[in-house]
């Protein structure tokens, strides 16, 4: 037996690729609801980044982050063409705050695993934040959808953090 023990790390620690596309995902939903003028979109937009994710997931070499982003484009057109550019805070903001996120989701995958989970966990607060205000002030998504995701950012930050330094 070796004189240093190997200790492998948790499953989710070796999974950043599944995990951290969820940042993605909490960001692509508003620019979905922006884009298409209205805040119960949200809720269909959840779908689909679900199934994003468990694609992602599923199948080797599919990263759910650029699947987001490439459909967070067409949808970012279609807005544009719409005439979603107003309010500041719809389309323009929440494309923004999507590259953001986005960044963190992709620099995640590529981090060593310990700094992955404290930027997931990072965005992931980050998001819940973001939630909080958008629930308060009523805009962009409905307001389950903010309650919803505030509630669940949060849990999953705290979980990512828990595991990440447990």
């Amino acid at each position: 037996m070796n004189t240093v023990e190997q200790v492998e790390r948790p499953w989710v620690l070796r999974r950043w690729p599944a995990v951290a596309p969820i940042v993605t995902a909490s960001a692509f939903l508003y620019l979905g609801a922006a884009a298409l003028q209205r805040r119960k979109a949200a809720w269909p937009m959840f779908a689909v980044s679900f199934v994003a994710v468990g694609l992602g997931s599923y199948f080797e070499g599919v990263n759910a982050t650029w699947v987001m982003l490439a459909l967070a484009a067409a949808l970012a057109v279609y807005g544009v063409v719409r005439g979603a550019l107003r309010p500041p805070w719809g389309l323009p903001l929440q494309a923004a705050a999507l590259v953001v996120l986005a960044a963190v989701a992709l620099i995640a995958v590529r981090a060593d695993q310990t700094v992955a989970g404290v930027l997931v966990a990072a965005g992931l607060l980050i998001h819940a934040g973001w939630d909080t205000y958008h629930h308060r002030t009523h805009r962009v998504v409905a307001r389950s959808m903010s309650e919803f995701c505030a509630v669940l950012d949060t849990l999953l930050a705290v979980v990512v953090l828990v595991v990440t330094f447990a």
